[in-house]
């Protein structure tokens, strides 16, 4: 136990390598993003008038990404399961860094004399809120909205955990049905996330939330690192053997059975009825989540554009009650709950591990609603209270 907790601990300690690789990826996506063209799309008005405007071009990137690491892969270059053979490393090292890029913030919005909208401080003088909550809307380096940034850099880590999964599965022989449905329906939602990343720049976190440590931590560390437990969790058999075997080379009585239970545990054979049952979730899933959140983008864009072919319902000149949002008043979080749940079903229910991911996402959105209610009715005051009336509920209809 002593040799596996020593293992653990020595694991987490960055090195030179996970430096590497985290700073290489920062630069490219750094670079590439102020170099390849993409539709320029306009942020919401801010209190003062002004809006940020964002080049949308992360598809491009990480397509272009993920062939030069397939190019470099295949010339010998780099290894493809470069990330999970180092993953602790590389999330000691990451939580490092949103450490410190937080302290950073913190410290330069104390200093900003912004009085524009994304810039100007927001400080309470209460340390602990500051600090999680942020000081500046939208706080920049070098040109680039930070916040924007980490969004895109936890998105594209999670996929590219997600296929150092994948190739570290297919290394060790040990692809499943399991891996297979996970890493599709994962790939589906990071690309479809690229393919329209334009809808971002009218979410909750563009628009109201201030970048401190939640949101660092949760893009840079939390999105990639926790979304990605699936995999980690169909594959930690390979895994866990290797790493007790390595762990218990020098005990020539290691029991056979202590060795080869990790090579049992959590290992998933998928009927064709959960394959098809699977599948359903992560698309009607998908359908609400796309769905809503599109309609919501068009309506801020265009408000008189038609909603399911029919003239949309809007309260107060300012609150859509058509489509989805007639339905629920977040019906995007109820289809971002059923993709989680899609994420963790390929694993079965021999284990609670795979099901954190949309646990953590139920009681986030929750919280998030609430908070989001709170900011509507202060913002819409009567108009809100309408809009209640008319759609009573909160993400599941007659449920919540």
């Amino acid at each position: 136990m002593r040799m596996e907790l020593d293992f653990l601990l020595h694991s987490l300690i960055p090195s030179l390598n996970s430096v590497t690789i985290l700073a290489t990826f920062f630069a490219y996506l750094g670079f590439v993003g102020s170099l390849i063209p993409g539709k320029v799309v306009p942020g919401v008005v801010l209190s003062d008038g002004t809006r940020l405007h964002y080049r949308c071009n992360g598809l491009a990137s990480l397509l272009l990404l993920v062939l030069l690491l397939g190019i470099g892969s295949w010339m010998n270059f780099i290894s493809p399961t470069v990330i999970a053979d180092n993953g602790l490393e590389l999330l000691s090292t990451t939580f490092i860094f949103s450490f410190l890029v937080t302290l950073v913030l913190y410290v330069a919005g104390h200093k900003s004399c912004h009085q524009s909208s994304s810039l100007k401080p927001h400080a309470t003088g209460n340390l602990i809120h500051d600090w999680w909550f942020g000081i500046q809307l939208n706080p920049q380096f070098l040109g680039v909205d930070l916040k924007f940034f980490f969004v895109r850099v936890g998105m594209m880590g999670w996929l590219l955990i997600n296929l150092s999964f994948l190739a570290k599965s297919i290394e060790d022989a040990n692809l499943s049905r399991s891996m297979v449905l996970y890493q599709l329906f994962c790939a589906i939602y990071v690309l479809d996330y690229f393919f329209y990343e334009e809808y971002m720049t009218s979410t909750w976190d563009m628009i109201a939330e201030r970048l401190g440590f939640m949101l660092v931590f949760g893009d840079l560390v939390w999105i990639p690192f926790t979304f990605s437990i699936q995999a980690e969790e169909i594959l930690v058999s390979s895994l866990q053997l290797k790493d007790c075997e390595h762990i218990f080379s020098e005990e020539e009585d290691t029991p056979e059975e202590e060795k080869g239970w990790w090579l049992l545990h959590n290992q998933v054979e998928l009927t064709t009825a959960s394959v098809v049952a699977n599948c359903l979730v992560f698309f009607f899933g998908y359908k609400v989540f796309r769905g809503a959140n599109k309609q919501k983008h068009i309506f801020k864009k265009n408000p008189k554009a038609p909603i399911w072919g029919e003239p949309p319902k809007v309260i107060g000149g300012k609150l859509l009650a058509s489509g989805y949002w007639g339905i629920a008043r977040h019906c995007n979080y109820l289809g971002d709950l059923l993709l989680a749940l899609s994420f963790s079903l390929p694993c079965g229910i021999s284990s609670p591990v795979p099901y954190f991911y949309p646990i953590y996402l139920l009681i986030l959105l929750i919280w998030r609603e609430r908070r989001d209610e709170a900011r509507c009715a202060r913002k819409y005051k009567e108009v809100w209270a309408e809009y209640c009336k008319l759609v009573p509920w909160r993400i599941l209809p007659y449920v919540y």
